[in-house]
């Protein structure tokens, strides 16, 4: 298949895939099944965030498969969020590392601000 029809070309050069598994609002055991099954039929893009409380849920079942040789690192696409409740720039950095720590991954593909609209400081709160 043509290449350009099953991913999208960055401005990095990375290759997204077109489709790929999204995990928001699923619980933990839920997660670990659509993760494997995806994974099984050829998904290579997983899409998380932080606050869906299930990146560890995610992290284990990537471990699953890259120790058993079901799929190489590189061969993943992973996305994960910076959160609304992490955008004060002192949290970014430990952000990204919890997430990295639970997906237990080096390192994940696309990392994107989740809501990216900015309130009103009030200084009564």
């Amino acid at each position: 298949m043509d290449d350009s029809l099953t991913s999208v070309t960055l401005s990095n050069g990375l290759h997204m895939p077109s489709v790929g598994l999204g995990t928001w609002q699923s619980p933990k055991d839920e997660v670990r099944v659509a993760v494997r099954a995806a994974l099984d039929a050829g998904y290579r893009h997983i899409d998380t965030v932080y606050t869906d409380l299930n990146e560890d849920a995610i992290g284990e079942v990537l471990q699953e498969y890259i120790k058993s040789g079901k799929v190489k690192r590189e061969e993943l696409f992973i996305v994960t969020k910076l959160p609304m409740i992490h955008m004060e720039p002192t949290l970014v950095k430990g952000s990204i590392e919890m997430s990295l720590k639970k997906l237990q991954l080096d390192y994940v593909d696309l990392y994107l601000i989740h809501f990216p609209v900015q309130f009103a400081v009030n200084e009564s709160h």
